[in-house]
Protein backbone atom coordinates (compact mmCIF):
# COMPACT_ATOMS: atom_id res chain seq x y z
CA UNK A 1 0.00 0.00 0.00
CA UNK A 2 1.27 3.24 -1.07
CA UNK A 3 1.22 6.52 1.26
CA UNK A 4 -1.24 8.34 -0.81
CA UNK A 5 -3.36 5.23 -0.83
CA UNK A 6 -2.77 4.64 3.09
CA UNK A 7 -4.17 9.27 3.49
CA UNK A 8 -6.71 8.45 1.28
CA UNK A 9 -8.06 5.22 3.10
CA UNK A 10 -7.32 7.52 6.61
CA UNK A 11 -9.26 10.58 5.33
CA UNK A 12 -12.14 8.51 4.39
CA UNK A 13 -12.38 6.25 7.00
CA UNK A 14 -12.34 9.57 9.39
CA UNK A 15 -15.02 11.13 7.49
CA UNK A 16 -17.14 7.95 8.30
CA UNK A 17 -16.54 8.20 11.41
CA UNK A 18 -17.36 11.48 11.69
CA UNK A 19 -20.32 10.70 10.36
CA UNK A 20 -21.58 7.92 12.31
CA UNK A 21 -20.81 10.37 15.72
CA UNK A 22 -22.94 13.06 14.28
CA UNK A 23 -25.61 12.38 17.53
CA UNK A 24 -22.44 12.96 20.06
CA UNK A 25 -21.00 15.62 18.21
CA UNK A 26 -24.24 17.62 18.75
CA UNK A 27 -24.09 16.85 22.64
CA UNK A 28 -20.41 18.17 22.43
CA UNK A 29 -21.50 21.55 21.07
CA UNK A 30 -24.37 21.44 23.06
CA UNK A 31 -21.76 21.25 25.84
CA UNK A 32 -19.68 23.81 25.15
CA UNK A 33 -22.55 26.15 24.44
CA UNK A 34 -24.26 25.55 28.54
CA UNK A 35 -20.11 26.11 29.38
CA UNK A 36 -19.69 29.71 27.59
CA UNK A 37 -23.12 30.75 28.84
CA UNK A 38 -22.05 32.96 31.67
CA UNK A 39 -19.37 34.40 29.54
CA UNK A 40 -20.32 37.19 27.55
CA UNK A 41 -19.93 35.65 24.23
CA UNK A 42 -20.18 38.17 21.51
CA UNK A 43 -22.29 37.83 18.39
CA UNK A 44 -20.63 40.65 16.39
CA UNK A 45 -17.92 39.56 13.33
CA UNK A 46 -15.12 40.27 15.16
CA UNK A 47 -12.75 39.08 11.90
CA UNK A 48 -11.78 35.55 10.73
CA UNK A 49 -8.70 33.00 10.71
CA UNK A 50 -7.86 30.10 8.81
CA UNK A 51 -7.10 27.06 11.01
CA UNK A 52 -5.50 23.97 8.93
CA UNK A 53 -6.72 21.63 11.38
CA UNK A 54 -5.15 18.01 11.80
CA UNK A 55 -6.57 16.81 14.69
CA UNK A 56 -9.98 14.79 14.77
CA UNK A 57 -12.57 16.77 14.13
CA UNK A 58 -14.26 15.50 17.56
CA UNK A 59 -12.42 18.10 19.21
CA UNK A 60 -12.00 20.80 16.89
CA UNK A 61 -15.56 21.66 16.35
CA UNK A 62 -16.24 21.99 19.76
CA UNK A 63 -13.28 24.30 20.55
CA UNK A 64 -14.24 26.12 17.67
CA UNK A 65 -17.44 26.48 17.80
CA UNK A 66 -17.14 28.20 22.10
CA UNK A 67 -14.15 30.21 20.59
CA UNK A 68 -16.58 32.05 17.53
CA UNK A 69 -18.92 32.62 20.50
CA UNK A 70 -17.10 33.86 22.56
CA UNK A 71 -14.95 36.04 20.59
CA UNK A 72 -17.10 36.76 17.18
CA UNK A 73 -13.91 35.58 15.53
CA UNK A 74 -14.72 33.47 12.56
CA UNK A 75 -12.37 30.35 12.31
CA UNK A 76 -12.49 28.61 8.92
CA UNK A 77 -11.11 25.13 9.02
CA UNK A 78 -9.52 22.81 6.45
CA UNK A 79 -9.22 19.45 7.70
CA UNK A 80 -6.64 16.77 6.45
CA UNK A 81 -4.46 14.15 7.85
CA UNK A 82 -1.61 16.49 10.25
CA UNK A 83 1.43 15.71 7.93
CA UNK A 84 -0.65 16.58 4.48
CA UNK A 85 -1.06 20.17 5.84
CA UNK A 86 2.22 20.29 7.04
CA UNK A 87 3.85 19.67 3.42
CA UNK A 88 1.04 21.72 2.17
CA UNK A 89 2.26 24.57 4.50
CA UNK A 90 5.89 24.03 3.31
CA UNK A 91 4.98 24.36 -0.38
CA UNK A 92 2.70 27.37 0.14
CA UNK A 93 5.48 29.08 2.16
CA UNK A 94 4.77 32.89 2.84
CA UNK A 95 1.65 32.53 1.20
CA UNK A 96 -0.37 30.54 2.89
CA UNK A 97 -3.99 31.33 3.87
CA UNK A 98 -3.28 29.52 7.04
CA UNK A 99 -3.01 31.56 10.40
CA UNK A 100 -2.62 28.63 12.96
CA UNK A 101 -1.79 24.94 12.47
CA UNK A 102 -3.56 22.32 14.80
CA UNK A 103 -1.72 18.73 14.75
CA UNK A 104 -2.69 15.76 16.45
CA UNK A 105 1.32 14.88 17.51
CA UNK A 106 4.50 17.13 18.52
CA UNK A 107 6.82 16.11 15.27
CA UNK A 108 4.40 17.51 12.92
CA UNK A 109 5.12 20.98 15.09
CA UNK A 110 8.74 20.59 15.91
CA UNK A 111 9.08 19.98 11.87
CA UNK A 112 7.63 23.17 11.42
CA UNK A 113 9.25 24.79 14.08
CA UNK A 114 12.73 23.82 11.92
CA UNK A 115 11.89 24.94 9.10
CA UNK A 116 11.32 28.55 10.96
CA UNK A 117 7.90 28.80 9.91
CA UNK A 118 5.90 29.64 13.66
CA UNK A 119 5.71 32.77 15.47
CA UNK A 120 6.37 32.78 18.77
CA UNK A 121 3.17 32.12 21.54
CA UNK A 122 2.49 34.42 23.97
CA UNK A 123 4.30 34.06 27.35
CA UNK A 124 0.61 34.25 28.87
CA UNK A 125 -0.01 31.57 26.82
CA UNK A 126 2.25 29.34 27.17
CA UNK A 127 2.18 29.62 30.48
CA UNK A 128 -0.94 27.76 30.94
CA UNK A 129 0.48 24.81 30.46
CA UNK A 130 3.46 22.88 31.84
CA UNK A 131 6.62 23.31 29.82
CA UNK A 132 7.38 19.75 29.20
CA UNK A 133 4.22 19.94 26.78
CA UNK A 134 4.94 22.54 24.95
CA UNK A 135 7.96 23.82 22.60
CA UNK A 136 10.96 24.31 24.40
CA UNK A 137 11.63 27.52 22.13
CA UNK A 138 7.99 28.18 22.64
CA UNK A 139 6.79 28.26 19.18
CA UNK A 140 3.68 26.39 20.04
CA UNK A 141 1.96 25.34 22.92
CA UNK A 142 0.59 21.83 24.01
CA UNK A 143 -3.29 21.59 23.93
CA UNK A 144 -4.12 17.65 25.05
CA UNK A 145 -2.20 14.42 25.19
CA UNK A 146 -3.38 10.90 24.75
CA UNK A 147 -1.37 7.97 25.67
CA UNK A 148 -0.29 4.62 23.79
CA UNK A 149 -1.90 1.47 24.74
CA UNK A 150 -2.35 -2.08 23.46
CA UNK A 151 -5.77 -2.96 22.40
CA UNK A 152 -6.77 -6.75 22.13
CA UNK A 153 -9.66 -8.94 22.31
CA UNK A 154 -9.88 -11.28 25.01
CA UNK A 155 -11.36 -13.86 23.58
CA UNK A 156 -8.26 -14.39 20.83
CA UNK A 157 -5.87 -13.86 23.87
CA UNK A 158 -5.59 -13.40 27.37
CA UNK A 159 -3.95 -10.02 28.86
CA UNK A 160 -1.74 -12.35 30.53
CA UNK A 161 -0.34 -13.37 26.65
CA UNK A 162 0.11 -9.93 25.65
CA UNK A 163 3.77 -8.26 24.92
CA UNK A 164 4.94 -6.31 27.92
CA UNK A 165 7.65 -4.19 26.01
CA UNK A 166 7.18 -2.80 22.71
CA UNK A 167 9.84 -4.82 21.63
CA UNK A 168 8.25 -8.21 21.74
CA UNK A 169 5.25 -6.99 19.13
CA UNK A 170 7.92 -8.50 17.04
CA UNK A 171 8.28 -11.46 18.85
CA UNK A 172 7.41 -14.54 16.03
CA UNK A 173 4.60 -15.53 18.72
CA UNK A 174 2.30 -12.97 17.58
CA UNK A 175 2.85 -13.85 13.81
CA UNK A 176 -1.02 -13.35 12.51
CA UNK A 177 -1.87 -11.60 15.51
CA UNK A 178 -1.02 -8.37 14.87
CA UNK A 179 -2.75 -5.26 13.75
CA UNK A 180 -0.37 -2.19 12.41
CA UNK A 181 -1.62 0.85 10.65
CA UNK A 182 1.97 1.74 9.36
CA UNK A 183 0.88 5.20 8.38
CA UNK A 184 -0.68 6.52 11.40
CA UNK A 185 1.47 9.20 12.59
CA UNK A 186 0.05 8.09 16.22
CA UNK A 187 2.92 5.63 15.54
CA UNK A 188 6.12 7.80 14.64
CA UNK A 189 6.02 9.17 18.25
CA UNK A 190 6.69 5.30 19.58
CA UNK A 191 9.35 4.23 16.62
CA UNK A 192 11.56 7.29 17.62
CA UNK A 193 11.29 6.13 20.98
CA UNK A 194 12.64 2.31 19.97
CA UNK A 195 15.49 4.33 18.29
CA UNK A 196 16.09 6.53 21.00
CA UNK A 197 16.74 3.26 23.39
CA UNK A 198 17.74 1.14 21.29
CA UNK A 199 19.41 2.57 18.19
CA UNK A 200 18.84 2.75 14.40
CA UNK A 201 19.84 -1.04 13.69
CA UNK A 202 17.31 -2.54 16.46
CA UNK A 203 14.83 -0.32 15.31
CA UNK A 204 14.66 -1.52 11.76
CA UNK A 205 14.80 -4.94 12.78
CA UNK A 206 12.09 -4.26 15.34
CA UNK A 207 10.13 -2.90 12.42
CA UNK A 208 10.57 -5.93 9.52
CA UNK A 209 9.82 -7.91 12.85
CA UNK A 210 6.30 -6.13 13.12
CA UNK A 211 5.87 -6.29 9.18
CA UNK A 212 6.26 -10.15 9.31
CA UNK A 213 3.87 -10.24 12.23
CA UNK A 214 1.11 -8.25 11.51
CA UNK A 215 0.84 -10.26 7.75
CA UNK A 216 -2.41 -9.09 6.24
CA UNK A 217 -3.21 -7.21 8.97
CA UNK A 218 -1.98 -3.89 8.45
CA UNK A 219 -4.75 -1.21 8.06
CA UNK A 220 -5.12 2.26 6.99
CA UNK A 221 -5.68 4.01 10.49
CA UNK A 222 -6.14 3.47 14.70
CA UNK A 223 -10.08 3.31 14.01
CA UNK A 224 -10.19 0.20 11.66
CA UNK A 225 -7.15 -1.22 14.08
CA UNK A 226 -9.91 -0.83 16.57
CA UNK A 227 -12.87 -1.75 14.78
CA UNK A 228 -11.33 -4.98 13.86
CA UNK A 229 -10.00 -5.88 17.08
CA UNK A 230 -13.19 -5.51 18.82
CA UNK A 231 -14.84 -7.74 15.99
CA UNK A 232 -12.12 -10.43 16.27
CA UNK A 233 -10.48 -10.14 13.11
CA UNK A 234 -7.24 -9.86 14.85
CA UNK A 235 -6.22 -10.46 18.13
CA UNK A 236 -4.63 -6.95 19.14
CA UNK A 237 -2.72 -3.76 18.17
CA UNK A 238 -1.45 -0.74 19.80
CA UNK A 239 -3.38 2.54 19.44
CA UNK A 240 -3.80 5.82 21.50
CA UNK A 241 -6.41 5.29 24.56
CA UNK A 242 -8.71 6.94 22.80
CA UNK A 243 -10.07 5.63 20.43
CA UNK A 244 -11.47 2.58 22.50
CA UNK A 245 -12.78 5.18 24.31
CA UNK A 246 -14.53 6.72 21.43
CA UNK A 247 -15.04 3.19 20.28
CA UNK A 248 -17.48 2.34 23.44
CA UNK A 249 -19.18 5.67 23.41
CA UNK A 250 -20.22 5.44 19.74
CA UNK A 251 -21.12 1.12 20.22
CA UNK A 252 -22.22 1.28 23.58
CA UNK A 253 -20.61 -0.85 26.27
CA UNK A 254 -22.34 -4.14 25.57
CA UNK A 255 -21.15 -3.84 22.62
CA UNK A 256 -17.21 -3.76 23.01
CA UNK A 257 -15.80 -6.77 23.49
CA UNK A 258 -12.16 -5.40 23.16
CA UNK A 259 -10.06 -4.24 26.25
CA UNK A 260 -7.24 -2.16 26.53
CA UNK A 261 -4.12 -2.52 28.64
CA UNK A 262 -0.71 -0.49 29.02
CA UNK A 263 2.97 -1.62 28.36
CA UNK A 264 5.26 -1.65 31.06
CA UNK A 265 6.02 1.17 33.19
CA UNK A 266 8.72 3.79 31.54
CA UNK A 267 8.81 0.98 28.42
CA UNK A 268 9.73 2.53 25.24
CA UNK A 269 6.41 1.78 23.97
CA UNK A 270 4.28 3.81 26.04
CA UNK A 271 4.54 6.82 25.01
CA UNK A 272 2.31 10.41 25.70
CA UNK A 273 1.81 12.12 22.39
CA UNK A 274 1.37 15.56 22.51
CA UNK A 275 -1.24 17.44 20.44
CA UNK A 276 -0.75 20.96 20.30
CA UNK A 277 -1.09 24.48 17.79
CA UNK A 278 0.91 26.98 16.69
CA UNK A 279 0.63 30.17 14.49
CA UNK A 280 1.88 30.55 10.96
CA UNK A 281 4.56 33.51 10.77
CA UNK A 282 3.25 34.47 7.89
CA UNK A 283 -0.24 34.86 9.26
CA UNK A 284 -1.81 38.34 8.71
CA UNK A 285 -4.05 37.70 11.82
CA UNK A 286 -1.84 37.35 14.45
CA UNK A 287 -3.76 39.02 17.09
CA UNK A 288 -6.51 36.72 16.56
CA UNK A 289 -4.52 33.52 15.89
CA UNK A 290 -3.06 34.58 19.38
CA UNK A 291 -6.41 34.65 20.77
CA UNK A 292 -7.33 31.10 19.55
CA UNK A 293 -4.40 29.60 20.93
CA UNK A 294 -4.76 31.14 24.17
CA UNK A 295 -8.67 29.94 23.97
CA UNK A 296 -7.45 26.82 23.56
CA UNK A 297 -5.40 26.35 26.82
CA UNK A 298 -7.39 28.40 28.89
CA UNK A 299 -9.98 27.25 31.41
CA UNK A 300 -12.74 27.19 29.05
CA UNK A 301 -10.89 25.40 26.26
CA UNK A 302 -9.55 23.08 28.17
CA UNK A 303 -12.90 22.16 30.25
CA UNK A 304 -14.35 21.69 26.94
CA UNK A 305 -11.65 19.14 25.69
CA UNK A 306 -12.52 17.69 29.16
CA UNK A 307 -16.02 16.87 28.97
CA UNK A 308 -16.02 16.35 25.08
CA UNK A 309 -16.16 12.68 23.31
CA UNK A 310 -12.79 13.14 22.25
CA UNK A 311 -11.83 11.44 25.11
CA UNK A 312 -8.55 13.17 25.32
CA UNK A 313 -6.92 14.47 28.53
CA UNK A 314 -6.71 18.21 28.92
CA UNK A 315 -2.96 19.50 29.58
CA UNK A 316 -3.28 23.05 30.35
CA UNK A 317 -5.21 25.58 32.84
CA UNK A 318 -5.48 22.63 35.75
CA UNK A 319 -8.12 20.73 34.07
CA UNK A 320 -8.52 17.01 34.64
CA UNK A 321 -9.89 14.42 32.56
CA UNK A 322 -13.76 14.06 33.21
CA UNK A 323 -13.54 10.88 31.23
CA UNK A 324 -13.93 7.30 33.20
CA UNK A 325 -10.16 6.61 32.27
CA UNK A 326 -7.02 6.31 34.10
CA UNK A 327 -6.14 9.80 35.56
CA UNK A 328 -3.13 11.68 33.51
CA UNK A 329 -1.36 11.76 36.60
CA UNK A 330 -1.65 8.05 37.55
CA UNK A 331 0.36 6.95 33.80
CA UNK A 332 3.87 5.87 33.80
CA UNK A 333 5.16 6.78 30.29
CA UNK A 334 8.09 6.45 28.75
CA UNK A 335 10.41 9.53 29.76
CA UNK A 336 11.29 10.89 25.99
CA UNK A 337 10.81 14.35 25.88
CA UNK A 338 9.44 16.60 22.98
CA UNK A 339 13.07 17.61 21.74
CA UNK A 340 14.06 13.98 21.75
CA UNK A 341 10.73 13.08 19.54
CA UNK A 342 12.06 15.96 17.38
CA UNK A 343 10.79 16.07 13.97
CA UNK A 344 9.39 12.48 13.24
CA UNK A 345 12.04 12.54 10.30
CA UNK A 346 14.47 9.17 11.51
CA UNK A 347 10.97 7.20 12.29
CA UNK A 348 9.48 7.81 8.71
CA UNK A 349 13.03 7.00 7.21
CA UNK A 350 12.73 3.62 9.03
CA UNK A 351 8.87 2.88 8.39
CA UNK A 352 10.34 3.80 4.62
CA UNK A 353 13.25 1.65 4.76
CA UNK A 354 11.38 -1.25 6.22
CA UNK A 355 8.57 -0.81 3.71
CA UNK A 356 5.74 0.10 6.13
CA UNK A 357 5.65 3.41 3.78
Amino acid sequence: MNRLTVLAARRRRRANRQLRVGGLLALGVVLAGCLLASCGGSSSSAGSITLYNGQHEQTTDSLVAAFEKSTGITVNVRSDDEDTLADELVTEGSHSPADVIYTENSPVLEYLRSKGMLAPVDQSTLAKVSGQYSSPQGDWVGVSARVSVLIYNPSMIAENQLPTSVLQLADPRYAGKLAFAAGETDFQPIVTSVVRTYGRAAALRWLEGIKANAGSHLYPDNETIADEVNRGAVAFGVVNQYYWYRMRAELGTGNVTAKITYFAPRDPGYVIDVSGAGILKSSTHQAAAQKFLAFMVSKQGQEIIAHSISFEYPIGSGVSTAAPETPFDQLRPSSITIPELGDGSTAIALLRQAGLL
